[in-house]
């Protein structure tokens, strides 16, 4: 096995529940007090400037899927703007600061997504901090898994937030983006498992990741004229900040103990996928596509 999948298997529980210990925290959450830390590839990852020269804005860049993606595109050459809630001020600095030590230009991006204006102020502060844009990636994500399950635990709220952050800002990041991406540009968006096989407590939550796959196809039909290839990437259970401050501590317990793999996966995990569907080398033909990282579930 390589190295960062015996690390991911170390940080799982190993008493046949699979899991992480229970916890809880308020959202967002921050990677400093999870138990255990995630595995962002920090030790890992080895780059092989796939990316060199090229200028990537992630939001929710500051811990989980998006810390991972930012070293890993820091690593091969990309310099990186990160996008993030000002209340994960001090995740965002770490991640940052993971970028600089790999040789790359990180600018911080703060702001909520949840309103266009601030999706389009973010995007322009990171085209401005970065002199250009190659890359979106379209990260930021939120989901509520406190309450009962179904539809009669949906409160007004959490739904709010989870169609403004989840699908909302997608759209307004890629029309504020567009007017930079030029031929041979990339935006790849978060989706998820819960598109394909969606849990009952998460209903809002899969009904806007399911949004989002079809929103990359046809992104990828409109803007294939451009030169600007539009992916996604669909992880399964991945242990990012998101998993404690938004469950129940109890079904952390169990955290992708169900997945054919027997064991939630770190994020560490799930960035080469986003640094493929970037790479103008590697990925030159593939657009409209849906990358599945799911310890095995299907996405089709």
């Amino acid at each position: 096995m390589s190295d960062i999948a015996d690390r991911a298997e170390s940080l799982v529980r190993h008493d046949d529940q699979g899991g992480f210990p229970a916890q809880q925290q308020e959202p967002p959450g921050l990677t400093s007090r999870m138990d255990p830390t995630p595995d962002h590839g920090e030790e890992t990852y080895v780059g092989h400037g796939k990316l060199e020269g090229r200028r990537a804005f992630i939001t929710g860049g500051d811990s989980g899927i998006g810390r991972a993606v930012a070293i890993a595109y820091a690593r091969e050459g990309a310099d990186v703007a990160i996008g993030y809630l000002p209340s994960e001020q001090s995740d965002a600095e770490d991640t940052a600061e993971w970028v600089e030590n790999a040789g790359g230009t990180a600018v911080l991006v703060p702001g909520d997504l949840v309103e266009r204006q601030t999706c389009m102020r973010a995007v322009a502060d990171a085209v401005r901090g970065l002199g250009g844009l190659d890359i979106l990636v379209n990260n930021a994500g939120y989901h509520w898994d406190r309450g009962p399950e179904g539809l009669e635990g949906l409160q007004p709220e959490h739904v709010e937030r989870v169609m403004r952050t989840n699908l909302h800002a997608v759209l307004w990041l890629c029309q504020a983006a567009l007017p930079h991406l030029a031929p041979g540009s990339s935006i790849i968006n978060t989706t998820s498992i819960q598109a394909y096989d969606p849990s009952p407590a998460l209903l809002d939550y899969a009904a806007t990741k399911a949004a989002l796959n079809n929103l990359t196809v046809n992104l990828a039909a409109s803007l294939g004229p451009k030169g600007i290839r539009v992916n996604a990437v669909a992880p399964g259970p991945i242990w990012t900040p998101l998993q404690p401050a938004t469950r129940d501590s109890k079904k952390i317990e169990t955290f992708g103990a169900d997945t054919p793999l027997g064991r939630a996966g770190q994020p560490g995990e799930v960035a080469p996928a986003y640094v493929f569907l970037a790479s103008p080398a590697d990925a030159s033909y593939v657009s409209g596509t849906v990358l599945g990282v799911t310890g095995g579930g299907a996405v089709f």
